[in-house]
């Protein structure tokens, strides 16, 4: 009998830290030391600008990270292309209609596996109320100790996306002045989110 505890003792350890190595990460985005770039053709050159203000998270589950997902929300108020003027009129209703429609988001809805570091994350992106299912292009970069020991998680992500889907079209006087393939490149450093403390 007291063998068969034993089993059943060591059992119970075992599971729990099976269950403690599957245990599921949620890292919170940086914006300090992340960033949301793109870039669009303008007669021959592209034009690159930014929106600086963002947030998101990203749940990870380090066993299998095609069971992660990640969503995000862009304040379209902070889009900065380096020229006053320009920035005024592309948050018009001409383009994106910051007035009304603020916020841009993303929420993943699966992770495909494409290489040792590589993912296509599927996700719905909504712009100007507008949603579409886009794919991103992922790469997990690493995880690692930061500053006072704090995890971080570091990721890139790209995809191209066509504006007039997404009703963000611009005045017809523009012509062809203005490419309709906007590509994006995503830069990530996110924090471990701290589990909250076990009350007694």
């Amino acid at each position: 009998m007291k063998f068969i505890s034993k089993i059943l003792a060591l059992a119970a350890v075992a599971g729990l830290a099976s269950a403690a190595s599957a245990a599921v990460e949620t890292y919170t985005i940086d914006p300090v030391h992340s960033s949301v770039g793109f870039k669009i053709r303008h007669f021959v050159s592209n034009v690159p600008g930014a929106f600086t203000k963002f947030s998101g998270t990203i749940t990870v589950d380090r066993d299998n990270l095609e069971n992660s997902s990640v969503e995000t929300v862009i304040d379209v108020g902070s889009l900065n292309t380096f020229n006053d003027h320009r920035d005024a009129d592309l948050k018009t209703a001409n383009y994106f209609d910051a007035t009304n429609f603020g916020s841009i988001t993303f929420k993943s809805s699966s992770w495909k596996k494409t290489g040792d570091d590589t993912f296509d994350v599927t996700g719905n992106l909504t712009i100007k109320g507008t949603t579409k299912e886009v794919v991103l292009k992922v790469k997990l970069l690493g995880f690692g100790p930061g500053m006072k020991g704090a995890m971080l998680s570091g990721w890139e992500a790209s995809t191209t996306l066509d504006r007039l889907d997404y009703g963000v079209t611009g005045p017809a006087m523009l012509g062809k002045a203005m490419g309709d393939e906007v590509t994006i490149m995503i830069g990530v450093e996110a924090d471990l989110k701290a589990p909250p403390a076990a009350t007694q």
